[in-house]
């Protein structure tokens, strides 16, 4: 049972019939208690005519998954079973991160009809979104009260990361088809292979020609290579603590899941082989084994419930986990945040060793704010968080420094700009025979 707001007003209305009442003699209390049982007998009245809420049938319609910062449009069904017409409300009760909106939808079923009421969502949080249930309220042929119902009609819905990088996607495969196909690179590295023979033109590498096939042709002619397929790239992403740091508008960890996404695709659609670990103390996720169209639905789908843990990442067994996903010559990206030398000293001790089959990319989000406020000097407090951040900015450039004595490279960006850098560099590898 409820009382809606018109309850209050009737009451108030008994002022009436109290000061007309009283003055011819009546008792006050008299009056007061005749009012409020008229108003009890009215409530009752209206509870009893009120359609019964629980003579329904609830059903929802909800898409399995959507993305992050998107419309999602939701549905529920209401049949109305009974043998009165339903007039009233209907909550569904979905978390505020689902961003449902806050009004209640108004119901109007007829006896033995259905209605379907839309119910749009906005996510502002990734992973699973669920409602247990959604409340009916039927309100009697007076409006001020009516009867109430919990209906336990559990729905769910998986929230994937935006995926905002994705932009930048056909830009850096329009690079990868030059080193692929229409200009096959001319000078052989170490990750390239041979593609086909070709007339020397002047300007061509002299060291690429085929002695062999000149003499047959007559001519000069030119070995072409193209970048190897069959690669190996290991994306390893930081669930720790530093992962939950605010980097711009979003999480550091964000950021990660954009440029873990945008090197995938590419990665991918080059011909190479995609491993992803998130870790902190243990394995968080996992997709390797998975190649085509079905890997980005994949590492979306396993990325989506994962958010960082406040504790600190142990090292060695995030290194170690690597070397159990492949020993093939490999990209290994690790994306972190090692902007400080004291809490990088566990990074840095279980460091890989260095080698020729295998290259190490770390990849940290940034935060723009602290270049800004390492240029201001406008007042006293300016000054001294001036100096702050350019001690940051310090230790960052020391950490990058040792990442690159022990052999790998460091890439930081802002969020923005860190999917395209890091898969830039994968082509930069590709290209110079690298990978």
């Amino acid at each position: 049972m409820f009382v809606t707001a018109l309850l209050a007003p009737l009451i108030a209305l008994g002022v009436v019939p109290l000061v007309l009442l009283s003055t011819i003699g009546w008792s006050a209390w008299a009056v007061l208690g005749g009012w409020l049982l008229l108003c009890a007998v009215l409530v009752t009245l209206d509870v009893l005519l009120a359609a019964n809420p629980r003579a329904v049938v609830v059903t929802r319609s909800i898409p399995e998954r959507a993305r992050l910062g998107e419309q999602v449009l939701t549905s529920i069904a209401v049949q109305n079973t009974g043998t009165r017409t339903l007039h009233g409300w209907l909550r569904d009760a979905w978390q505020p991160t689902a961003g449902a909106p806050l009004k209640r939808e108004q119901l109007l079923v007829p006896p033995g009809e259905r209605r379907r009421m839309p119910i749009p969502l906005l996510p502002r949080r990734r992973g699973e979104l669920s409602s247990e249930f959604a409340v009916i309220r039927s309100r009697g042929p007076l409006g001020l009260a009516g009867r109430q119902a919990r209906h336990d009609v559990r729905g769910a819905l998986r929230i994937l990361p935006a995926f905002a990088s994705r932009k930048h996607l056909p830009s850096r495969l329009a690079r990868l088809r030059e080193l692929d196909g229409n200009t096959s690179i001319q000078v052989r590295g170490q990750g390239t292979e041979f593609d086909s023979l070709r007339e020397y033109v002047r300007g061509d590498d002299i060291r690429s020609i085929d002695w062999r096939a000149t003499a047959r042709a007559g001519t000069t002619m030119l070995r072409t290579w193209r970048p190897e397929r069959d690669r190996h790239v290991v994306i390893l992403i930081d669930t720790g603590r530093t992962a939950a740091a605010r980097v711009g508008d979003s999480t550091r960890l964000e950021a990660s899941l954009e440029a873990s996404l945008l090197l995938a695709a590419l990665a991918s659609r080059a011909g190479d082989h995609v491993h992803l670990l998130m870790f902190d103390r243990a394995v968080r996720a996992r997709v390797s084994g998975v190649e085509g169209a079905a890997l980005l639905p994949a590492l979306t789908d396993a990325m989506a419930p994962v958010h960082a843990r406040l504790v600190d990442t142990d090292w060695t067994a995030a290194f170690a986990s690597i070397r159990r996903l492949t020993t093939r010559p490999s990209l290994v990206v690790v994306l972190t945040a090692q902007d400080a030398a004291e809490s990088a000293r566990g990074f840095l001790g279980a460091f890989p060793d260095a080698s020729r089959a295998t290259t190490l990319l770390v990849g940290s989000a940034t935060d723009d704010a602290i270049v800004e406020l390492a240029r201001r000097r406008d007042s006293r407090l300016d000054v001294y968080l001036a100096a702050a951040a350019e001690q940051t900015i310090r230790d960052a450039q020391v950490v990058a420094d040792a990442v690159r004595r022990a052999g790998g490279e460091a890439i930081a960006a802002d969020p923005e700009a860190l999917p395209p850098r890091i898969a830039d560099r994968y082509l930069e590898l590709k290209a110079i025979g690298r990978l």
